[in-house]
């Protein structure tokens, strides 16, 4: 589809989207398609909004099988214990059993699901919305502890909404063993959604850093 063509919206529409794939798109990879049949083997687990306009693979230019997906509202990962459940059992599937070998925690910008966090009236008539986002309310504590206000606060409450999520992720008994083998990396990311750019957290300084800098610091430069 051309940015001029007009987006049809309908059923039919994703159904002649399959039949495009399948006609014109799955032909043109069609042995890495055949290797996938056989099992999986991805490299990164990457947790991120289901926001539609976030895609993973389009945004870290990854092939099929490379990327382990798990999308909800707001790229949360429930501490172990506290809500066990469907990003619980990913997370311990990836880690345990795939063996990834990274863990990305993607946030991005103009974030629904933090914007309710901060606006719990918009959320109330929304229960199992408002029950999820509990899991974020440490995000929103802290940034309201530091006083954080007008137009730099939803950002901020993005950010510190990644790092909570990368803490809940420790605490996964699968995570933990990983880790204490040294078979497991965490990072947070957000990813910006206006400009395509990336920002990386950098856990020595806590603090996101542009994405050529964290380039800079995974070559040991």
């Amino acid at each position: 589809m051309t940015q001029d063509t007009p987006r049809d919206d309908s059923l039919l529409g994703l159904l002649k989207g399959v039949e495009d794939f399948s006609h014109k798109v799955f032909p043109e990879s069609q042995k890495l398609f055949s290797e996938l049949a056989e099992g999986q083997s991805p490299h990164t687990l990457f947790i991120t909004c289901a926001d539609s306009r976030v895609v993973p693979e389009m945004i870290t230019q990854t092939q099929p099988g490379e990327l382990f997906v798990c999308r909800n509202i707001g790229n949360i990962v429930p501490a172990y214990g506290e809500m066990l459940g469907g990003v619980s059992a990913v997370v311990e599937f990836a880690v345990a059993v795939l063996r990834v070998r990274h863990v990305v925690v993607c946030g991005h910008t103009d974030c629904g699901a933090m914007k309710g966090l901060l606006n719990p009236d918009s959320t109330k008539d929304l229960p199992t919305v408002e029950a999820w986002l509990r899991n974020a309310q440490a995000a929103r504590s802290a940034v309201f502890a530091r006083k954080v206000d007008g137009p730099d606060m939803l950002g901020t409450v993005i950010e510190e909404n990644v790092r909570l999520q990368l803490a809940h992720l420790r605490t996964h008994p699968a995570v933990a063993a990983a880790r204490a083998n040294g078979e497991l990396n965490l990072q947070g990311w957000v990813y910006n959604i206006g400009d395509g750019k990336v920002s990386v957290l950098d856990e020595t300084s806590d603090h996101f850093v542009p994405l050529a800098e964290a380039i800079k610091r995974e070559n040991g430069q």
